[in-house]
């Protein structure tokens, strides 16, 4: 009786195991699906640099016709004369924006909803008491160009800042952005951080939420990561752009 009972419960386990790795495997189908990537292998090194990973998910295909979930961040470091050949250099953390960082497009309502264009608006005037009137942003060359310039070497850090690098303390990892750099007026990146816009320090502080083994990672204790650890040929990228949690703050 003792021997049919182990074996029952064995029976069991083995099913139950089953059907636990099924729901996983069609839960992280889900996820993937959600967030516009496609898993195909628990390795972390995607063997291609940080450039040819933005190249490759920012121009239409004929393999991958909708898979350019990276084309605003292209076309905002196009506009800010940044060469893509600064991602090809080594020993370098990159912060990613997926297209919904930047913009959340509401068909219906044909408005930007979310994302950097919505959260750092250009401003249009100011009223009788100085407080800026605003719009949201509906292209990069709606902002100053040097503004765009600075928020894209702000997302380039230098050194490796992967998950393994990081705690639930905030870490603090320097930028390429310049030291005391002051953002303009012509957008409200310009009335915030103290009217200075960017850290002062040109540095970016990143940790992990908490200790769960799938815990995201945090910016400047605001912004929390979409998916990470992408190990290319010259660095890490992290992407960012969680529905929800989308603008990444220069500061």
């Amino acid at each position: 009786m003792k021997r049919l009972f182990n074996i029952k419960w064995t029976q069991y386990m083995v099913i139950a195991a089953s059907l636990l790795l099924t729901g996983c495997s069609l839960f992280d189908l889900e996820l993937q699906e959600n967030y516009d990537y496609k898993h195909k292998t628990l390795d972390p090194n995607i063997g291609i640099s940080a450039r040819k990973f933005l190249e490759n998910r920012s121009y239409e295909t004929t393999e991958n016709p909708s898979d350019t979930i990276f084309k605003w961040m292209r076309k905002g470091l196009e506009y800010a004369g940044i060469g893509l050949e600064e991602l090809e250099k080594t020993d370098r953390t990159f912060i990613f924006l997926h297209n919904d960082a930047i913009k959340t497009w509401d068909t219906k309502t044909k408005k930007v909803t979310a994302g950097l264009f919505f959260d750092v608006p250009i401003v249009t005037g100011v009223d009788g008491t100085g407080k800026p009137i605003t719009r949201p942003a509906t292209k990069w060359e709606d902002y100053n160009r040097d503004d765009v310039r600075n928020y894209f070497l702000y997302l380039i850090l230098q050194g490796n800042y992967n998950f393994d690098k990081l705690t639930i303390s905030n870490v603090k990892a320097k930028t390429l952005l310049p030291v005391n750099t002051v953002a303009s007026k012509s957008s409200l990146l310009g009335y915030m951080n103290e009217g200075k816009g960017f850290n002062q320090e040109g540095v970016m502080y990143l940790k992990l939420v908490n200790n769960n083994d799938l815990a995201p990672i945090q910016i400047n204790d605001k912004t929390t990561n979409r998916s990470g650890g992408y190990v290319t040929t010259n660095g890490v990228v992290h992407v960012f752009g969680s529905k929800g949690n989308t603008t990444v703050y220069p500061f």
